[in-house]
């Protein structure tokens, strides 16, 4: 486990994006990584909701990016509702795409949906520009090992890819590895590439823009004020 010390990043203004690998539970850890450019991040590893949301709010990002589900599928009352739909636009974009994912109706998926959109609703409420993730759909787009292949390698092709930070400091953790890949997915964002896929009235998620990129059916691209506060 980790902490973040102090340093230029806390201090330093402009592409300011959070990636956070949430977990289901506060005792499970939630990986977060705070970058202001590829050479400029660093990450920790989280719990309580307080500790996330006091993180967020000490480092005013520009955005946060987070590995979970921010809204239900259309015709979805609440999660525990049996009888609706199961499916977002956003995650029928996924299945196009031929990209593996766990349908947020699925065990612990459900807690997780409902943590993530709890945090992303407070972190709005702050006017914080918040934007669901997804390491793995993202991992995959971009050539890149899932950390089940290993952390050292996932590790080791972010460096090669031109992050630095953290991953040239230490071995960082698949929680931790995860996160600094949707802050990298968020911080190009910012800077115009990448792609939001979905329904902006359902909920949409936010990929990296394929190698060989058009316009998908079902794709929207918009700019990153998914769930602004006012």
């Amino acid at each position: 486990m980790s902490s973040l010390r102090p340093s230029p990043l806390r201090r330093s203004r402009g592409n300011r994006v959070i990636g956070l690998d949430l977990a289901g539970a506060p005792h499970r850890d939630t990986g977060a990584c705070v970058m202001t450019g590829p050479k400029t991040l660093e990450a920790c590893v989280l719990h309580s909701d307080q500790e996330i949301l006091d993180f967020v709010a000490d480092l005013h990002p520009n955005l946060v990016v987070i590995d979970a589900p921010l809204s239900l599928p259309r015709g979805r009352r609440t999660i525990e509702d049996r009888g609706g739909p199961h499916l977002r636009e956003c995650d029928r974009e996924l299945l196009r795409r031929g990209v593996r994912f766990f349908p947020l109706t699925l065990g612990p998926m459900r807690m997780l949906t409902v943590r993530g959109m709890e945090l992303a609703r407070a972190m709005a409420a702050k006017g914080t520009s918040v934007l669901e993730g997804y390491p793995g759909g993202a991992q995959d787009i971009l050539g890149l090992p899932r950390k089940k292949a290993g952390t050292s390698l996932l590790q080791r092709r972010l460096r090669q890819r031109g992050l630095g930070g953290d991953l040239d400091r230490r071995p960082l953790s698949h929680d931790e590895l995860d996160a600094v890949t949707i802050a990298w997915v968020g911080w190009n964002f910012r800077r115009g590439k990448g792609v939001l896929i979905g329904d902006a009235s359902e909920g949409t998620m936010l990929l990296p823009e394929p190698r060989n990129h058009r316009k998908r059916r079902g794709t929207t691209v918009r700019p990153a004020t998914a769930l602004r506060g006012s």
